[in-house]
């Protein structure tokens, strides 16, 4: 009986082991499978988020180069006026700055009543008005005078959807004398975003930082303008630092979408890019069914094989994540590199090679385009007496403190704030003449003055800075360090040898 029964056994104990090799590979082939999916999409993901960072440099770029043109329109219109000769020599500028541009579709002077004064079109028409449009009334109740995209528009002089950048322009006595306008083209963008291969069903964005979209492909002209405040992608924008990625429906077409964000940097403007899942896991569905349909044909001859191949995928499968986690390694270690070559590591401002390296660039652009350069040389009164008196871990929390005070001031694009060497600060500023170099020291000055740090070895009772300004229009044949760096540091040497805690111009500035 027991011989008998012992094949039966044995046949048993084959058929279980054949049954958990089945299971063990169909588990197998669901998990790779499972793994290949999430690989699939965080590849996707990656590539999503490289064409948001093409899309915002492309952005950031266009919007800088428009800004620099209405930036000199403004300088034009508030240091020679709006008389008929100097209206007659704007005309002619702004006809050559639209050819120069393309993606620009015209450029336009306003009043403060919205009245065309001049623009880049080949005849000028006196008899139109802006002021009901969204950016002027901005400008006319607001006195920022840094630039403003409003909502897109269709142009009154080309008929073509526009994205205006604008900016305030004054009079003499500061109060608001009109607006300058650059028109930016709504085509170029979706161009640009043409160009790209994102599928059938993907798609591109860009909008507002309040959630005003500007363009989008697909394109729909009932979308130009419209809000996305309700949609999933703008609320984890809000709650992000400005980039990230997420799987969602889209509430324009209902299409779920890998979807990736980028800020644009210096601008109240992010980007989007997105690929439709569905396609992009059409491939990985069509590798999954085929892979599925050769395991159910093969499982019945692999056996003692199957086992051997488990251990091999997973070798494999344990390699390239043992690789893929050393090459994020190795990104995270050359990012904080850049970090560190680039910046103080103690205030947080750049550092002085960053500094070296920007002033030879702004100093030689400035020669070529016959442009201002100023500087401005900062140094903490009577520091060493702090550290003395308080000691060096709280010098340098005074240091911290005064670089974010100064840090905070420094607006612009170009502008450059950095740490020159033990307390010694300084702050480069492109296109600025003396006294608006000038303003920006007393601010500084007012602000750390604000701070109330208090300083026993100060007369004032608290901590306070000196500081020098020089400004130039260099020539290509001058030394940077010599033309610009040493006036000013001469002039802060006067600062603090006149009673410190005030500003000394340069007596050779501009």
């Amino acid at each position: 009986m027991k011989i008998r029964q012992q094949p039966a056994r044995i046949s048993t104990q084959a058929f279980v082991f054949v049954c958990i090799v089945c299971v063990l590979l169909v588990i197998m082939d669901v998990v790779l499978s499972w793994n290949a999916r999430e690989q699939q999409l965080a590849e996707m993901q990656a590539e999503t988020t490289n064409l948001a960072q093409a899309a915002a440099h492309q952005a950031q770029s266009t919007f800088k180069i428009t800004d620099t043109v209405l930036f000199g329109m403004v300088e034009r219109l508030e240091f020679d006026g709006t008389g008929m000769l100097q209206m007659a020599r704007l005309h002619g500028f702004l006809q050559q700055q639209l050819k120069e541009q393309p993606h620009l579709a015209g450029l336009f002077v306003y009043d403060e009543h919205g009245n065309w004064i001049t623009s880049s079109q080949a005849q000028v028409s006196y008899n139109l008005n802006n002021g009901d449009r969204e950016y002027f009334i901005w400008h006319r109740t607001h006195t920022d005078r840094g630039p403003h995209i409003g909502k897109p528009v269709i142009s009154r002089s080309t008929g073509l959807w526009i994205i205006p950048v604008t900016r305030r322009f004054n009079h003499d006595d500061g109060s608001f004398a009109g607006v300058v306008l650059a028109s930016v083209r709504l085509d170029y963008f979706s161009r640009f975003y043409g160009s790209f291969n994102i599928g059938q069903a993907g798609a591109m964005s860009m909008a507002l930082e309040n959630g005003t979209l500007l363009v989008r492909r697909p394109y729909n002209a009932a979308n130009i303008g419209a809000s996305m405040a309700s949609s999933p992608v703008y609320a984890n924008y809000r709650h992000s630092p400005g980039r990230g990625s997420l799987i969602v429906k889209s509430i324009y077409d209902g299409v779920t979408r890998l979807n990736s964000f980028q800020q644009v940097d210096g601008w109240p403007v992010f980007v989007t890019a997105a690929f439709s899942r569905d396609e992009i896991l059409e491939e990985w569905w069509r590798r999954t069914l085929l892979h599925s349909l050769g395991i159910l044909v093969l499982v019945s001859i692999l056996g003692l094989a199957g086992t051997h191949l488990v251990r091999q995928i997973n070798l494999r499968a344990r390699a390239q994540q043992d690789l893929v986690q050393a090459h994020r390694a190795l990104e995270s270690i050359n990012a904080t590199l850049q970090k560190m070559a680039a910046q103080d590591g103690l205030t947080g401002l750049a550092n002085r090679r960053q500094f070296d390296t920007r002033l030879a660039e702004e100093f030689g652009r400035a020669a070529r385009e016959q442009t201002s350069l100023a500087l401005i040389m900062i140094d903490v009164d009577f520091f060493k007496k702090y550290n003395d008196l308080y000691g060096h871990p709280a010098g340098d929390d005074c240091l911290r403190a005064i670089s974010h005070a100064i840090d905070d001031l420094v607006h612009r694009p170009g502008d450059l704030a950095a740490r020159y060497g033990g307390e010694e600060m300084v702050v480069l500023l492109p296109n600025t003449d003396t006294a608006g170099a000038r303003v920006l020291a007393e601010r500084f000055c007012a602000a750390v003055r604000a701070l109330e740090i208090t300083h026993a070895g100060n007369p004032t009772s608290f901590v306070t800075i000196s500081a020098g300004v020089h400004a130039v229009t260099p020539r290509p044949d001058q030394d940077a360090f010599a033309t610009l760096v040493e006036p000013a540091d001469q002039a802060l040497y006067q600062a603090k040898e006149s009673g410190r805690n005030r500003v000394m111009v340069s007596p050779h500035s501009l």
